[in-house]
């Protein structure tokens, strides 16, 4: 593959752009200034861009974060801190997240730039489980497991909810598993039983679960186990 196309696909830019960068003396091939687009680079070659080695971006990565409040689960927005601030990867914001969570809700985020990996993550007809230790902020009622294991019908939406699993840790205190991803689906759930979730925290996607040794805004790359769990998922 030429130089100048390689670095357009991995930098996500203009090939005109490129020409640019050349010129900044910021690309390298096994540390010598690259000065041409034209040049073939060989499998052996180590391509770098501001001293970061571009060639492990060559296959798909995958990630956990221990997201903490406050940050949004997307690559870019003009308000909002995001996730990525975390990520000290090259060419981060080609990463995505596999299944959002909410801009107060802490846990586990998975980040890709395998969009056949995250969506079977996040399409519905693989129903993906996802488990929450939920805080409310009134005792759990007594029939509420039994309510979510027969479905809840949300407010403005036509069909019930998937059969949900809900587990009593404390009085106040609640693990939640369910198995599709309506939009704020678990603070929708304890609302229409008449309680509010006071915080959400995400343990589990599938069969990843939320490192923990990982403190809030740590994250690790994903074993190949982990990796491999969400492609036999049903």
């Amino acid at each position: 593959m030429r130089l100048d196309k390689f670095l357009s696909q991995q930098l996500s830019i203009s090939r005109s752009l490129v020409v640019r960068e050349l010129r900044s003396g910021l690309v390298t091939i096994n540390g010598e200034i690259a000065k041409s687009g034209s040049y073939k680079i060989q499998p052996e070659d180590d391509v770098a861009y501001d001293g970061n080695s571009l060639q492990q971006l060559s296959g798909p990565r995958y990630f956990m974060l221990h997201k903490p409040q406050g940050y949004v689960c997307s690559t870019d927005d003009p308000i909002n801190p995001t996730i990525l601030y975390f990520i000290d990867e090259p060419v981060a914001e080609k990463l995505h997240s596999a299944g959002r969570l909410d801009m107060d809700t802490t846990g586990l985020v998975l980040l890709t730039d395998d969009g056949q990996w995250s969506h079977r993550i996040t399409s519905p007809r693989h129903h993906c489980e996802k488990t929450y230790l939920v805080t409310l902020e009134h005792p759990v009622a007594e029939n509420t497991a039994e309510q979510f294991a027969a479905g809840i019908q949300l407010n403005g939406e036509k069909s019930l909810t998937k059969p949900a699993l809900l587990e009593q840790v404390e009085d106040n205190l609640v693990r939640l598993t369910i198995s599709e991803g309506r939009y704020h689906q678990v603070k929708r759930m304890f609302a229409a039983v008449g309680n509010h979730v006071v915080e959400l925290h995400r343990e589990r996607i599938g069969d990843i679960v939320l490192d923990e040794d990982l403190q809030p805004g740590e994250y690790r790359a994903l074993t190949q186990q982990e990796i491999d769990s969400v492609g036999l998922s049903k």
